[in-house]
């Protein structure tokens, strides 16, 4: 493999590991879409197992970031991260079955779900030092669940989708929520990447580029994120009309077999 491609996979994961960092969720969406038309990979399946090893590994990256600030929920993120991750191997499984075409046309309608979710606005209400009891659990680890499968069949993070779920089943607020799903996104990147490489869909070498990327974005995203205030808002809506156009090339060069 040349060195382009490498380049282009570190600039690929740098710009997915800020996006994650900035806004929490919807910047692992965007790693398929990267590696395929950026990168030049050509098997969507391999695709999808790269990007779910290096999202998960920049997760693990922001992760730090956001532990060090005494952010993360570990005990509601835990429970979420372990019933997630066992229902993200069954949703990687289906779709290493599927089609590599089909397979990309249902990626786009994920993507455009991604982009509908992220214009919506959430609130940011909530329990500040919320704690997992036993009345939670369950719907900690039912959350977890529903989510995983759909992160671990589209080969993402999940935390567009992971965020709303721990509000819903916890009551932290939305901060609290964006930092905790960053330990779910890692272990449902890592239970989708494991099971894709048990079938040789991994490269590695693309995975370590876009890894060191994803340092750097992860480095360059944090400050970002503390200093954007009200203008996330705005910066959420316009990577949101990003995503839906991406969707959009994608359900194409899908459907013209490109």
């Amino acid at each position: 493999m040349g060195l382009t491609p490498l380049f282009l996979a570190g600039m690929s994961g740098g710009v997915v590991a800020l996006l994650l960092t900035v806004f929490g969720g919807g910047g692992s969406v965007l790693a398929v879409p990267l590696l395929l038309y950026v990168v030049g990979v050509r098997d969507p399946h391999v695709a999808i197992g790269v990007s779910a090893a290096g999202v998960s590994l920049n997760a693990l990256t922001a992760l730090a970031g956001q532990a060090r600030a005494g952010r993360v929920r570990w005990p509601c993120a835990t429970v979420f991260a372990v019933t997630g991750a066992a229902a993200a191997w069954v949703g990687s499984s289906v779709a290493k079955a599927i089609d590599g075409r089909h397979l990309l046309l249902a990626f786009a309608v994920a993507m455009a779900m991604v982009g509908l979710a992220m214009l919506s606005s959430r609130k940011g209400d909530g329990d500040p030092g919320v704690r997992l009891n036993r009345d939670m659990a369950p719907r900690v680890a039912a959350s977890g669940a529903g989510v995983g499968v759909a992160a671990g069949f589209f080969g993402i993070g999940g935390g567009f989708l992971i965020v709303p779920g721990l509000m819903w089943a916890t009551g932290m607020t939305l901060a609290a929520a964006q930092a905790t799903s960053l330990l779910s996104v890692a272990a449902f990147g890592a239970s989708t990447a494991v099971n894709y490489s048990l079938s040789g869909l991994v490269d590695w070498t693309l995975v370590g580029a876009m890894t060191v990327g994803g340092a750097a974005g992860t480095v360059a995203g944090l400050p970002l994120a503390s200093r954007l205030g009200a203008d996330v808002a705005l910066g959420r809506r316009l990577f949101a009309g990003l995503i839906l156009v991406v969707a959009a090339y994608v359900a194409v060069k899908a459907i013209i077999g490109g």
